[in-house]
């Protein structure tokens, strides 16, 4: 009984230290909801797409290319989570309850969205200052896309402009979830 407690309190040090000083170790709060999800804890060993969004936006109707690309390649292991923003132009001025159901009802949005999020300047969240020092830019706009592999590392940034189904989108994704 004693080797067993050992071996259980090992295993947990190690899944807890396998979060410490990665880029996805931060905490947020489901879009909508007092859930908080530490990115590391729930995403790590998937591929990951990470979108800042807004509802108001030009390219507000990427949450169908998003949406789309998330169950196409959710059984495979990817997984998109939008930070709803409203660091451009106050394009995303309403409540979370409000972009929630938004979301839903026009996009039929299911993958995880989270807290409306500072994703720039000097309120930014650490997490996208950090995607800043791995990728060399902060969001430019809505709809900025950063690619995350299956161990936690950056691995490419995509420009608002970019819809989620384009081909450079996609061919980075398939080729990090068959590594």
């Amino acid at each position: 009984m004693k080797l067993f407690l050992t071996i259980i309190l090992f295993l947990l040090s190690f899944s807890i230290m396998a979060c410490e000083n990665t880029l996805l170790d931060h905490n947020f709060k489901k879009l909508a909801s007092d859930e908080d999800v530490n990115l590391c804890e729930s995403y790590s060993g998937k591929v990951i797409l990470i979108v800042n969004t807004a509802s108001k936006c030009g390219n507000t109707p990427q949450y169908e290319g998003l949406e789309s690309i998330y169950q196409e390649y959710s059984d495979q292991g990817l997984v998109v989570l939008g930070f709803p923003s409203n660091n451009f132009f106050g394009q995303e001025p309403g409540t979370e309850d409000e972009i929630k159901e938004f979301c839903r009802l026009n996009y039929g949005v299911q993958f995880p969205m989270f807290e409306k999020t500072e994703v720039k300047g000097k309120n930014a969240h650490p997490f996208f200052i950090a995607l800043n020092q791995v990728s060399g830019t902060y969001p430019t706009w809505n709809f900025h896309k950063y690619i995350i592999d299956k161990n936690g590392q950056f691995v490419a940034e995509i420009g608002p402009r970019t819809k989620p189904r384009d081909k450079v989108i996609i061919s980075v994704i398939e080729q990090e979830l068959a590594k």
